[in-house]
């Protein structure tokens, strides 16, 4: 009679974790950069701040490092992720989206411009599309033996 031993998925080390949030997020820049040059392509003023690489490199980056972090906390937290998860992901999403709209209809911007605007909204959209698929190999869901 064989006795099979019940093996976990190996946990990845925090080098790992480390360099694939940083690679998660070079991959979001990268992309972002991709929706800022087809936004000034289109006609976006260049003067729009929010479009410049100095300015959503580093929010791109602290968007993906705080979204690991908010959820390393609700794994470690809920007893029900796979259904929490995806709402808090979606909640999170729309209310990054509200100081763009303040952005555009305030037009306290400089070169502000609803196409602008709209692709200011892609590039949220953009980390939570780059990040979330990295965070379960990186950050993996407990399972039901965990």
């Amino acid at each position: 009679m064989s006795h099979q031993l019940a093996t976990r998925p190996a946990r990845p080390s925090g080098l790992v974790v480390t360099g694939g949030l940083f690679g998660t997020a070079a991959v979001a820049v990268g992309l972002n950069a991709v929706v800022a040059a087809i936004a000034h392509a289109a006609g976006a003023s260049h003067d729009f701040q929010p479009l410049q690489f100095s300015a959503y490199a580093p929010f791109t980056v602290f968007g993906v490092l705080v979204g690991a972090a908010g959820w390393a906390i609700v794994r470690a937290r809920s007893a029900r992720l796979s259904g929490l998860l995806p709402i808090l992901v979606l909640v999170v999403v729309i209310l990054s989206l509200i100081p763009d709209i303040l952005v555009g209809v305030s037009d306290s911007q400089p070169g502000t411009s609803w196409g602008a605007v709209v692709a200011l909204m892609v590039m949220h959209v953009v980390v939570a599309a780059v990040a979330v698929p990295a965070y379960h190999p990186l950050l993996p869901l407990p399972t039901a033996e965990d």
